[in-house]
């Protein structure tokens, strides 16, 4: 029952959203830093199965932004959220990255004169990239040398001068914060806002733990339990383990024994600080080898069965089903159509392959598979 409530809440068994921005509303942030992988994470969840064009098209209008948020790492907003979600997690992390910055030499002064020298270069333009950033910062004599750039420009989001802007090719690119997310009169703050998240959370990704809460949104476990509390009221609860579990009731459920390709770093995972019941731990290491990564993963009725990887080509999309245990063949059949649905969201022909990962590596493939001809 977890694991179904689970996956319908994160709309992967059902979908009850066409639009990027109503979906991220109802996530409220959704992890990004690899931006393929969060892009292909936020389509598989809108109804249609659409391609990465259309949630590329919200990032451009600014329907849905990417900026830094909650623990410091890249996010899924709506402008209508950037704000108060940026405002609770801010003081937080720029306390946890004080020692960084001594190291590398970052004074107040340095952020001070930064943050101006972005703002009016950011003025005169409506976006920037992270180069010419990087430039108007130099002439206008901020060092931005080793890691400094990169908590500098951090530093201007969580201040609320820059935002995350629309890609610009392969590269990032930043706006000014009032022109993406305008100051609102009305706004959560201090707890309220805490219980705002808290509300949002479980409703989106329950059934879920305060320490659960606590590790997604980067508040300390005592905030979350208080967070946890104060939303009750707008939740129901269960008692698993021994451990209370928040979860909101009005979700409909969907086809909880399906297979799905999730993506590097997906909410599926990382939403959770306690992940057991969706990946043995004898197969934690397959997934997250340390370091912060958790690698895209076949999913079947919600419990990680494997690891997969895509390579592209031009018109082609090779993907690898790299399995933990040799799959039922109505399983490995449809964790072949879940990788043309991948497939298909890119616009190229998928070359799918498989191998079962034993004790000893990997095993010869399974079968292999090449599409003659586009996806629909």
């Amino acid at each position: 029952m977890l694991l179904a409530r689970r996956l319908a809440a994160q709309q992967i068994s059902h979908q009850e959203h066409a639009a990027p921005a109503k979906l991220v509303a109802w996530l409220t942030a959704v992890q990004a830093q690899d931006y393929a992988a969060a892009t292909w994470g936020l389509a598989l969840r809108l109804e249609g199965s659409p391609a990465h064009s259309v949630v590329e098209r919200a990032l451009e209008k600014r329907r849905v932004v990417r900026t830094h948020a909650l623990r410091g790492t890249w996010q899924f907003v709506t402008p209508k959220d950037a704000r108060w979600i940026t405002r609770l997690g801010a003081g937080r992390i720029v306390q946890q990255s004080a020692a960084r910055y001594r190291q590398l030499g970052l004074t107040q002064r340095d952020f001070d004169r930064s943050m101006r020298i972005v703002a009016r270069a950011l003025e005169q333009r409506d976006s920037m990239t992270r180069k010419e950033l990087e430039v108007a910062l130099e002439r206008g004599g901020v060092s931005t040398a080793g890691q400094r750039l990169s908590h500098l420009l951090l530093r201007a989001e969580l201040e609320e001068v820059i935002c995350g802007g629309a890609r610009v090719g392969s590269q990032i690119s930043y706006s000014l914060f009032d022109r993406v997310a305008p100051a609102k009169e009305s706004m959560p703050t201090g707890s309220d806002a805490c219980a705002v998240l808290a509300a949002r959370y479980f409703r989106s990704r329950g059934p879920a733990t305060a320490a659960d809460f606590a590790w997604w949104s980067g508040l300390t476990l005592g905030q979350a339990r208080a967070a946890s509390e104060a939303a009750a009221p707008r939740l129901e609860r269960d008692v698993v383990a021994g451990t209370v579990h928040y979860f909101g009731g009005s979700v409909r459920q969907g086809r909880s024994s399906g297979v799905w390709l999730l993506p590097a770093f997906d909410e599926w995972l990382i939403a959770y600080k306690n992940r057991d019941a969706t990946l043995a731990p004898e197969h934690a290491k397959r997934v997250n080898a340390g370091g912060g990564m958790l690698d895209p993963c076949i999913v079947i009725g919600g419990r990680v069965m494997g690891t997969w990887r895509r390579t592209l080509s031009r018109e082609r999309v090779a993907i690898e089903l790299h399995w933990f245990t040799r799959p039922s063949s109505r399983d490995a059949g449809r964790a072949h159509a879940a990788a043309e649905r991948y497939a298909a969201s890119l616009g190229r022909v998928p070359e799918i392959s498989e191998t079962e990962l034993g004790k000893g590596g990997k095993l010869p493939p399974l079968r292999s598979r090449s599409a003659r001809k586009p996806p629909a």
